[in-house]
């Protein structure tokens, strides 16, 4: 799932790209969304590109490829008959992660209901996914009491590679704690600009908030800190195989 501005930006490049054949300028795309800033244009390509949307292509000025596109749009696109085809493309398959630290605990098996609590999961998160799929309750899954502790939980499936370094796979469930407050280095569900969140491990200098990807293709991105408010910790992790 995409952010309102995400799907925007996205659609803006993608007509853009048939159209003309070459991507908008910053500007263009700043005027488009009616920003402020191209900083925020920034941003959002940098959450598209990570969630597997967009990819910036090296040593060119203005150079973006759309990989694929959200089922709303693709539909269009065919009905269109552009010729245009997206290829998916899912850089965490095949790629064995590290064991989890001791703190991430990883369940392959789901205890029977009599013996289990049953855990929204609230939609997907990946580098960066809407407030909205936080919000909105898919279904439930069974988790054993001694897993969870005291406070109230979640769960979010994760989309995409950036936590791979951490033992988080494309695939895997993470069980969140909500809390509003993190330690330096815990794994947390940020909020950034009360708009886009992020599953990534948190630190904390002075007046500034660092969210780092377990995954060096990714870049450690720093925050004011009255920009970012927590709205979990990681606590436990499912994974089907």
């Amino acid at each position: 799932m995409l952010t309102r501005k995400q799907h925007d930006l996205l659609l803006f490049i993608h007509q853009r790209l048939q159209d003309a054949g070459v991507p908008p300028s910053f500007d263009e795309m700043k005027d488009a969304l009616d920003l402020k800033s191209k900083s925020g244009i920034h941003r959002l390509i940098t959450a598209l590109e990570e969630r597997g949307f967009i990819r910036r292509l090296p040593n060119r000025a203005r150079a973006l490829e759309v990989l694929r596109l959200p089922e709303s749009i693709s539909q269009r696109a065919q009905k269109s008959r552009t010729g245009f085809t997206p290829s998916v493309i899912d850089g965490s398959k095949g790629v064995r992660a590290p064991a989890p630290e001791a703190s991430e605990k990883v369940v392959r098996a789901f205890p029977s209901a009599n013996q289990s609590i049953g855990i929204p999961v609230m939609g997907r998160i990946a580098a960066g996914v809407p407030i909205a799929a936080i919000q909105n309750n898919t279904h439930h899954i069974q988790m054993p009491p001694d897993m969870l502790g005291a406070g109230e939980h979640y769960a979010l499936e994760v989309k995409g590679d950036s936590m791979i370094e951490a033992g988080i796979l494309d695939g895997d469930t993470v069980i969140i704690r909500k809390s509003e407050v993190a330690t330096q280095g815990e794994i947390v569900v940020a909020l950034v600009d009360d708009e886009e969140a992020t599953l990534k491990r948190f630190r904390k200098r002075g007046d500034t908030v660092a969210l780092e990807a377990a995954n060096p293709a990714y870049e450690t991105r720093i925050f004011g800190a009255d920009r970012v408010k927590v709205q979990g910790k990681l606590v436990g992790l499912i994974r089907r195989y």
